[in-house]
């Protein structure tokens, strides 16, 4: 509000904009708040020397005031969208043109924090485009002709997806129709924004709805360069998973879904183990994942079929399991696909498991081998794994026994003289 009194008192007009103005009056804490001004990019550098210009081209300068960074941009209107994400150019311009180049309806309100409206008792709200009508219906609306907002940046196909689910909005129906006809444009913009925004969306509670959306809208195609399927009859594992699921989770409980099969362990153990690598790879050119997350996808994914044999592993198979790295995201995940007759044993067995260590340091090491006089080779290894499986079952559980079990089996590992 310090940084809108300022402009105001320098003669200019300032507002709260865009989504934070939404998720106020919807209750919504906002995670930051932009302003917007009729100043000039210059005059705002004169008012805050020390704001940095973000994007001098679009008037848009970060001013770092009481400890907040708060975007400031002066009021624009934006001409050609010849690259399909900014605009060929731009004019500054007032308050009602700026709101008519926003994406939605409801990101199109300012708020004047300096005006009290009498019939409130809050903020004054400037609407020109609709907003506070489709905030109280609780619908999301393009501003203008749905082809022409969407066809500024094809990206906003994928925001509006967003916004319906995140806001458990229904889309009106002519910006509907939109999104489905051009959906086979979003190949057009770069892998990197649209795996920026399908993250986001899988990492909000409502992710389910989300995922339906963008098969409802033929969206998921173009998205994951796949054939589209018709929307799921269920999304249980998307609907199941905790409040903040990790990235590698809700992408494998995404993926599970549009396997179209029933979500029980012994049905998605056999396909995990066929298509985790080509899944991790597909999806991370798609998605323009990270290394790490492609790699964590994968390894998710590969743990099922093991998770799914854990009636016949041994205790230090088990254990060795519930060491992997990724064995978190994948406990996470069968949980998700709810199947309790076969999950839980495993929960049964895992405070006892994890109670007694399921990566204790090794007791038994190479040099210790050696030291018993085997020779160095490929050996040793095998030897060094044999013995820290039976650490793990309990077998080899101090210094005397570690020592006892390297004298009993080394001389038999020896190759012949």
């Amino acid at each position: 509000m310090r940084i809108i009194q300022i402009l105001r008192d320098a003669g200019h007009t300032a507002y709260f904009a865009g989504g934070c103005v939404r998720d106020q009056l919807l209750g919504i804490q906002p995670l930051d708040y932009d302003i917007a001004t009729d100043a000039q990019p210059k005059t705002v550098q004169k008012l805050f020397p020390r704001c940095q210009m973000v994007g001098a081209a679009f008037g848009v300068a970060l001013v770092r005031l009481g400890g907040h960074a708060i975007e400031v941009a002066t009021f624009r209107r934006e001409e050609g969208y010849s690259d399909r994400r900014r605009p060929d150019r731009v004019v500054f311009t007032n308050a009602r043109e700026d709101a008519q180049r926003r994406d939605f309806t409801v990101n199109g309100l300012f708020a004047d924090p300096l005006t009290i409206d009498p019939e409130t008792n809050h903020d004054r709200v400037i609407d020109y485009v609709g907003g506070i009508d489709d905030l109280n219906n609780q619908c999301l609306r393009a501003i203008g002709e749905p082809d022409e907002r969407f066809g500024e940046d094809y990206l906003r196909m994928l925001r509006a997806v967003r916004f319906t689910a995140r806001l458990d909005f229904h889309l009106e129906p002519r910006t509907a129709a939109s999104v489905r006809s051009l959906a086979k444009y979003l190949g057009q913009i770069s892998r990197e924004r649209i795996g920026s925004e399908v993250l986001a969306m899988l990492a909000h509670p409502r992710r389910a709805h989300a995922v339906t959306l963008l098969e409802e809208l033929r969206l998921d195609g173009p998205v994951l360069n796949e054939d589209h399927l018709e929307p799921a009859q269920t999304t249980a594992p998307l609907n199941n998973l905790p409040h903040n699921p990790q990235p590698p989770v809700t992408l494998a409980a995404w993926w599970l879904t549009r396997q179209r099969i029933p979500m029980q362990l012994d049905a998605i153990a056999p396909l995990c183990e066929r298509h985790a690598d080509d899944v991790a790879d597909r999806w991370r050119k798609a998605l323009c994942l990270s290394n790490t997350l492609e790699t964590t996808l994968r390894a998710t994914l590969k743990l099922v079929p093991r998770a799914a044999q854990w009636g016949n592993l041994r205790i230090a198979q088990r254990k060795r399991l519930l060491a992997e790295k990724a064995w978190p995201h994948t406990w996470t995940l069968l949980n998700a696909i709810d199947d309790t007759a076969a999950t839980q044993p495993i929960a049964d067995d895992l405070p006892t498991l994890t109670a007694q260590g399921v990566a204790p340091e090794p007791l038994v090491r190479g040099e210790d081998i050696l030291e018993a006089g085997m020779r160095p080779g490929p050996e040793v290894g095998k030897l060094l794994e044999i013995a820290y499986d039976e650490q793990l079952e309990g077998r080899i559980h101090d210094h005397a026994t570690a020592q006892a079990w390297i004298q009993a089996h080394v001389s038999t590992a020896q190759d012949p003289a």
